[in-house]
Formats: structure tokens, C-alpha cells, sequence
């Protein structure tokens, strides 16, 4: 053997060694996540759960490439109490936010509170949360003051505004000040062109996955709809036969797309939890401008299924079997306690956390199935419904219903 032959020789196996450590330290890394939550999307709003009228390849795609809940519930069927119950793991009357937060309430997210973002940092993570927040926007109660390194979005839903073509609603202008997009605690401008919202949050979520690559992150990304009023870009509008909800879902549906491409360009799908999902269902008052819950009953602000019952995907290439779905109960609460444990990290011992580990349903074990002996549906701090397997019973309560085109289905007051 020549000199130059064993030099290369000795170059390609040092080579490998070298490869060989690198991978064996990234794969020590625990997992990045990134959740991806939608405003009022119905069950039936994504492509494999049974839309009509427009198309979601990327959602598709990521129901395919992973794991999709066809029990999959919002913990509450309203803004405020979905995305405290998300964050915390916790029933939302068991953090005191059993009802939707104005710009205006004196109450928000108790700093005592620990949310997925905490337990994530004490693991060396670095968080963003991107998009609506509505938990409320004292700087106190703003995401930086509750685990995400940086925030970027509108601290409300869009329609809490006093601009008519935002929020019809007769004196509006005397109940809410201009919505104010943030940047971390710094209110940046007021009332911004919502057609370009979905693209900006898509933008900042990219920019941190780049910025963060080499080290483990969370991204909570948070999209503003399709909750109303409905805008799309101009790239998007007019492109459906639903009309404007399905080009804003279609958007919505780019969006996802770009994260997943970001991951596959930077490398990181294999590292990467990707979990989609909505805070409610479908706000059925504002006919073709909400969305559908399928064969559930009424929508968002009740407690039956359609009001709570949601699309629910997760996907993690090589470790969550493709393909699969699951009939088994979980909820938005779950989120916590699972991806706490694959970052291994403990939950707190000091307080009820009403979620539960569903990594043995996520990773294909045959024998598991839901965590849930009974499951609550509470509307504004009162039980108005358990499920206990394919069980449920309503206790006798009120609640409005508005007829629209010829159905008879509830509205949230």
C-alpha cells in the first residue's frame, strides 16, 4: 500500500469518527417543539379530517407523516381558557382563567404559574412564542415574563379593536383601544394590516428555528384565525371555492408548510415535535365565515363536541409511527406533561397538573390508550359536561343558538 493510499485511507476513517461523534452528540440533544395553534378551526377544517372546498397538503402531510387524534380536544371552547389550559397542563378553572380575557380585564396569567415554556428553560431551551397571546397584555402577564425568551404578535384576538371593518360590533370604538402588535413587552405599532399577519408570524417562527438550530427550542406559534374577521393575502385570496375561510385556511396551511420545509433545510426533522391543533371549534354564528365541526354538534363557546372536539396532529419522523390514527381521548393539557418528560425534565410537584404523559400512544405502543377515565367540559368556570370513554353526560344548562342556513346551532353569547 502507497503512502498517498493509507493518507487517504486515514482521512475518510478519521472522517467517520468525526461524523460518527457529531451524531452521537446531537442525538443526546432532547427534541425541539413547535405547536402550531389555530383560532376557531373546526374538526372538520383540515383535508384528512374532511374539508370541503379547499385543499391542506402540508396539514395533510403532516397527519400522514405522523400521528392524527380523531379525540383530540380543546380543554375549553374559548380563547383564553384553551390557551391557559395548553400552557399550564391545567383545567382553566384550576389557574383562574375559566372565561375570555378583553384588553380591558384586570386579570391575566398568574406569574405563579408554571407553563410549558418554564419547564422547557430549565432545560436549557430557548422559547418564542409568536402570534395571539390573550392571556393578557400587561407586561407582567406577557409571555416574557412566562418562560419564552421573545415574543412577537397581537396580545388579543383580532377582533377586539375599535376599527369597523375589524369589529362591526355597535361601539366597539368605546370598549377597545387599537390593537397593538408587540415585540417582546414594546408595543411596535397600532392596528396593522391583517393580511399580513399569518406571513409575519410565519417569518418570525422561521427566523428563530434558524437562529436556534444548534441548540434545543420551543416555538409556540399562535395564528390569529381563522378567527374573525377573516383576512388573507393577496397572494391567497380568491383562491378557494369556500370563499375567504378556506383562503385563509390555505394560508394557514402555507404556513405550516414553511416550518416543515425550515426543518428539513436546516436538518432538523429528525430532532424536531411538530404539533397542530385549534383552541375551539367553529364559530358557527358567523356562517361561511366560521368553519365546520363535521358530525359534531354546535361550535365554539358550548360544550358539546363541536364546540371542543378539534383536529389534533403530531408528528416526530423516526420516532411517532407515520400514518397512524388514534380513536384513544387526549387533550391540549397533554402537551405539557409529554414533552416535559422527552425533554426530561420533571413537572412540578406542587400542584395539580391535569394532563398526562401520552408518549406511549404517540410512539405506537399497542397496549395504550387514553390516560382519561372521565374528561370535564366547563364553559365559564361551570361543569356542564363529562365524558367517561364513549360515555357523556350534559347537565342541564342554558346556552344561546342562532339559526344559520337552516341549522340550529349555538353561539357563545
Amino acid at each position: 500500500m502507497t503512502t498517498t493510499s493509507l493518507a487517504r485511507r486515514l482521512v475518510v476513517f478519521l472522517s467517520v469518527v468525526l461524523m460518527s461523534a457529531g451524531c452521537s452528540e446531537r442525538d443526546d440533544r432532547p427534541p425541539n417543539f413547535i405547536i402550531i395553534f389555530t383560532d376557531d378551526q373546526g374538526y372538520a377544517d383540515v383535508g384528512v379530517y374532511g374539508a370541503e372546498g379547499f385543499a391542506t397538503p402540508n396539514l395533510d402531510r403532516l397527519a400522514r407523516e405522523g400521528i392524527r387524534f380523531t379525540s383530540f380536544y380543546a380543554v375549553e371552547a374559548a380563547c383564553s381558557p384553551s390557551r391557559a389550559a395548553l400552557l399550564t397542563g391545567s383545567y382553566p378553572v384550576r389557574v383562574s382563567i375559566p372565561h375570555v380575557l378583553s384588553p380591558r380585564a384586570r386579570r391575566g396569567i398568574n406569574p405563579n404559574e408554571v407553563t410549558l415554556a418554564e419547564l422547557l428553560k430549565t432545560a436549557g431551551y430557548a422559547t418564542a412564542a409568536v402570534g395571539k397571546w390573550h392571556l393578557r397584555d400587561h407586561p407582567v402577564f406577557l409571555p416574557t415574563n412566562h418562560g419564552f425568551d421573545t415574543y412577537f404578535g397581537i396580545p388579543y384576538s383580532n377582533d377586539m379593536s375599535p376599527v369597523p371593518a375589524d369589529n362591526p360590533r355597535e361601539g366597539a370604538n368605546l370598549q377597545y383601544p387599537p390593537v397593538p402588535p408587540i415585540q417582546d413587552t414594546t408595543i411596535i405599532e397600532r392596528e396593522p394590516d391583517q393580511t399580513t399577519l399569518v406571513l409575519r408570524y410565519t417569518e418570525v417562527a422561521v427566523s428563530f428555528t434558524e437562529d436556534h438550530a444548534n441548540e434545543p427550542f420551543f416555538v409556540y406559534l399562535a395564528h390569529s384565525f381563522p378567527h374573525v374577521p377573516l383576512w388573507a393575502s393577496a397572494r391567497f385570496a380568491g383562491t378557494t371555492e369556500r370563499g375567504l375561510y378556506g383562503d385563509v385556511i390555505s394560508e394557514i396551511d402555507w404556513s405550516v408548510g414553511e416550518i416543515l420545509r425550515t426543518l428539513e433545510r436546516l436538518d432538523l426533522d429528525d430532532r424536531t415535535v411538530v404539533a397542530f391543533t385549534s383552541d375551539n371549534g367553529p364559530w358557527l354564528i358567523f356562517g361561511n365565515h366560521g368553519g365546520s365541526a363535521g358530525p359534531f354538534r354546535e361550535g365554539k363557546g358550548t360544550t358539546f363536541e363541536g364546540g371542543h372536539r378539534v383536529p389534533g396532529i403530531v408528528r416526530w419522523p423516526g420516532r411517532i409511527p407515520s400514518g397512524r390514527v388514534s380513536h384513544e381521548l387526549v387533550t391540549a393539557m397533554d402537551f405539557l406533561p409529554t414533552f416535559a418528560e422527552l425533554a426530561g425534565v420533571e413537572v412540578p410537584g406542587d400542584r395539580v397538573i391535569d394532563g398526562h404523559d401520552i408518549w406511549p400512544l404517540l410512539s405506537g405502543d399497542s397496549e395504550a390508550g387514553s390516560p382519561y377515565t372521565e374528561s370535564y367540559y366547563c364553559r365559564g368556570g361551570q361543569l356542564q359536561a363529562v365524558r367517561s370513554g364513549r360515555w357523556k353526560l350534559h347537565v342541564p344548562h342554558g346556552y344561546s343558538a342562532t339559526e344559520v342556513e337552516g341549522a340550529v346551532i349555538a353561539s357563545s353569547d
